[in-house]
């Protein structure tokens, strides 16, 4: 044990001001980055690979001019603020799901344009020339603007074949819509039409899901046993439009027949507990549900599906 002198002691304290004058080191200061999501979540199912890619968000004001058209605006600020989410601004998010089966790369819908849906790609180690198989939910512009490269000369997937419901390819032939003529009208020749059930690739089955669109799907990709829901559109908003099923949607078609299928698709998934995507939900878009009031709870999935079963 040391034990300083008196003199030592002031000796020391002497110092002491002249160390506190001393120069400092200036402290680095890091660049404020602004907020970010990764571009791509992956998971296991059985033998499958399942990879969401964030391929853009958009956030707005005045949500209840796209959901809950037929609610009051106090139960729409009531359900925003139970939910801890503000009633006059929201966020979404566009999300591309890709399944590997091990034999072909499956894309579910391409996003807004072949730029945000690229970056997504390239972010997951993936090009464009890797996918076997496009699969079209439906035809909104938001769903099939990516399937052309961004001076729209030629195939975002070159080497892919598509398939879609016939249902909803044909009422889009008929609309001399600028979006379907433009992107989907070109790959017809390489395009498969199915009904619910039809099947784009061994494990991922269709299922009618009308109402959002004429003819809108859902699909079921099994492997092993295991099961993922991809919803796409059947409910765009975790709150105002899972929770609440009968609040209209502006942009659902036919809202009598959308709000039916909310309930019936996410009644299944809720009994037989198995998790789903959805095309426009938080990112990275994978969840349960569990049956509240009339409508569905989200669950968001936390590790479940890494445990690779």
């Amino acid at each position: 044990m040391t034990t300083l002198t008196r003199r030592q002691a002031l000796a020391a304290a002497a110092t002491l001001p002249l160390a506190a004058a001393l120069p400092r080191p200036t402290l680095a200061r890091a660049e404020m980055q602004g907020s970010a999501l990764p571009p791509f979540h992956r998971f296991r199912l059985g033998s499958f690979e399942v990879t969401t890619l964030l391929a853009g968000t958009r956030s707005g004001d005045k949500p209840q001019e796209t959901f809950g058209l037929n609610a009051s605006a106090e139960d729409f600020a009531t359900a925003s603020a139970a939910a801890f989410l503000p009633a006059d601004k929201t966020m979404t998010f566009f999300t591309p799901t890709l399944v590997n089966t091990g034999t072909e790369l499956v894309l579910f819908d391409t996003g807004l344009s072949a730029d945000g849906l690229g970056a997504a790609l390239a972010a997951a180690g993936l090009a464009p020339e890797q996918v076997d198989v496009v699969v079209l939910t439906h035809m909104h512009g938001d769903h099939i603007g990516g399937l052309t490269t961004a001076d729209g000369a030629a195939p975002f997937f070159p080497n892919a074949r598509y398939v879609t419901g016939s249902v909803e390819h044909n009422h889009w032939s008929a609309a001399g819509n600028e979006g379907f003529d433009k992107n989907v009208r070109p790959l017809n020749e390489k395009t498969s039409f199915v009904e619910g059930g039809g099947s784009a690739a061994p494990g991922i089955t269709a299922i009618e899901a009308f109402g959002h669109s004429p003819g809108h799907m859902a699909w079921m990709v099994e492997s092993r046993g295991q099961h993922l829901a991809i919803t796409a559109d059947t409910a765009n908003h975790h709150v105002w439009s899972l929770q609440f099923p009968d609040w209209e949607v502006r942009f659902d078609a036919d809202k009598a027949a959308a709000a039916a299928t909310r309930k019936q698709l996410f009644g299944m998934i809720a009994a037989d507990r198995i998790p789903f995507i959805s095309y426009h939900m938080p990112f990275p878009a994978v969840g349960y549900v569990e049956p509240k009031d009339a409508g569905f709870r989200l669950v968001p999935a936390s590790y479940q599906m890494l445990l690779d079963g």
